[in-house]
């Protein structure tokens, strides 16, 4: 692993990409936490979202052209695969990633925000519980079988949601682009929120192989640390379209 981070002759693998439309949605959940409230009226500019989490193949094209370290978990056969999603990445090494891919391609990609990551999960559906629907977790077989070797699954395993995306809600928790504040719904603009306030912990949204059905619901929020790097953290990036 050591020597092909030193490879510069590597091919270059790039996300894939969907086009989401914009729209308007009610954004939280009013019987969810205290920080999913109040539900209040969203709209988001269209934009391209990765089909999949950045995974390691994906990942490591970046490390291959650049001088950032690797993170502690690509080297351990539990989250190497290279189809798995690249995992133990800070949401800094995350923004690093995007600032990269931006400067090779000449387009700009950046993290989701929360608005737009709730907005692919619940695809245009005003009142949809989980990305799959209102199904109780625990009638369906991936929650009952799935991550049963303690692992992220290898991306594009279950079936894509309605807009094309693969594993929305569940594998790993993503970083998003806002500072978290539990009380933002409060003051939140109606149009593309995100919250630049720091507060000293990064936004995610996702269900994890670790914390599965904890925050898989479309509006369930979480955070962290920025500088932190857990086996359960990854993310999925979009391109503005412009």
């Amino acid at each position: 692993m050591r020597n092909l981070l030193k490879d510069k002759k590597l091919s270059i693998h790039l996300p894939k990409w969907i086009s989401l439309p914009g729209g308007e949605f009610f954004m939280g959940y009013d019987r969810g936490r205290d920080d999913e409230r109040p539900v209040h009226l969203v709209s988001v500019d269209p934009f391209d979202m990765g089909i999949y989490t950045i995974t390691n193949r994906e990942y490591l094209s970046f490390l291959n052209q650049t001088n950032e370290l690797f993170p502690p978990s690509i080297q351990d056969p539990i989250f190497s695969h290279p189809n798995q999603p690249v995992v133990s990445v800070s949401w800094e090494n995350a923004m690093s990633y995007c600032r990269w891919l931006s400067a090779l391609t000449e387009r700009i990609y950046r993290l989701p925000t929360e608005a737009e990551w709730e907005w692919a999960s619940r695809q245009m559906k005003k009142e949809k519980l989980y990305p799959w629907g209102d199904q109780d977790p625990l009638k369906i077989r991936l929650y009952n079988e799935g991550w049963q070797d303690r692992r992220p699954q290898i991306v594009g395993q279950q079936p894509a949601n309605s807009f094309g995306l693969f594993n929305v809600g569940d594998n790993v928790h993503e970083w998003c682009a806002d500072w978290y504040e539990s009380n933002y719904y409060k003051i939140s603009p109606k149009n593309n929120p995100v919250n630049h306030t720091p507060t000293g912990r990064k936004a995610s949204r996702g269900g994890s192989w670790r914390h599965q059905i904890k925050v898989s619901r479309c509006a369930a929020r979480s955070s962290l640390d920025p500088s932190f790097m857990y086996s359960d953290y990854g993310f999925r990036i979009v391109k503005q379209i412009i």
